[in-house]
């Protein structure tokens, strides 16, 4: 059966989170609806990467299939369908076997800080008014790279099977509204990128030394994480795939 790649972008604001629960408004249960009011008929998706409530997405993913051909019309009256804090950004007909998480070859994520109050940007960013030692964060961030297992920084509850992550790019950088926390890696774990950026602010602020940190992660136990981050300064930025993916007519 043809398979499709849904690529949306999306403000969380307003969402417990990217995938459906009891309950609770998502992404996911808004993005089924809308494909039941256009297609009438129920079309199951599965989601790349899960984002936190209040998490928001430049970039992300849903597959599903679909036994009919989706003409470029479908694009615009979806998106009249969907609300206005959720856009599909593109449908893309793709190999039968394509997986939109499996085949993903990493996700960047960015956390975005702000140091004066700003009320336009306030649901986007971390307000963090506090002194930070720059050349101590871009230390921590420098280290984070240097380790693979990040059982600490995960939430507890959480079903992976295991907590090894390859990142391939951790930095700190400065941008005219403030500070951003830009990582890349093939996978991130539940809570992991607001566990190290909480914990790395510590560090930034003389509460904990760069070897202090290295001993949070050497320790494997969350407990000495800070996870108190907000949501709502995070975004998943982008996912990567093979070129080739999207080359793949159907």
């Amino acid at each position: 059966m043809p398979r499709y790649f849904l690529e949306i972008a999306y403000k969380g604001t307003h969402y417990s989170g990217f995938q459906i629960q009891d309950n609770a408004n998502s992404i996911q249960e808004e993005m089924e609806k809308a494909l039941r009011t256009f297609f009438r008929q129920q079309l199951t998706l599965t989601g790349s990467s899960r984002t936190d409530g209040g998490v928001h997405a430049l970039q992300n993913f849903f597959h599903f299939d679909y036994e009919g051909i989706i003409e470029q019309r479908a694009l615009y009256n979806l998106n009249a369908i969907l609300p206005p804090d959720i856009v599909l950004k593109a449908i893309h007909p793709v190999a039968p076997d394509a997986h939109c998480r499996y085949d993903a070859l990493s996700r960047e994520y960015r956390y975005y800080l702000y140091r004066q109050k700003d009320p336009f940007i306030a649901d986007r960013a971390y307000y963090f008014p506090y002194t930070l030692d720059h050349d101590q964060l871009h230390a921590a961030a420098a280290l984070v790279m240097e380790y693979h297992d990040f059982t600490a920084f995960s939430k507890r509850s959480t079903q992976v099977k295991t907590f090894l992550c390859d990142i391939s790019e951790s930095a700190w950088t400065e941008e005219p509204q403030g500070l951003v926390y830009r990582v890349k890696a093939n996978r991130f774990l539940r809570g992991m990128v607001r566990g190290l950026v909480g914990t790395m602010l510590q560090v930034g602020r003389g509460k904990l030394s760069v070897a202090q940190f290295a001993e949070v992660l050497r320790q494997k136990d969350n407990r000495l994480v800070d996870f108190s981050a907000p949501g709502h300064g995070l975004f998943l930025h982008q996912v990567y795939y093979p070129v080739s993916m999207f080359e793949t007519a159907r």
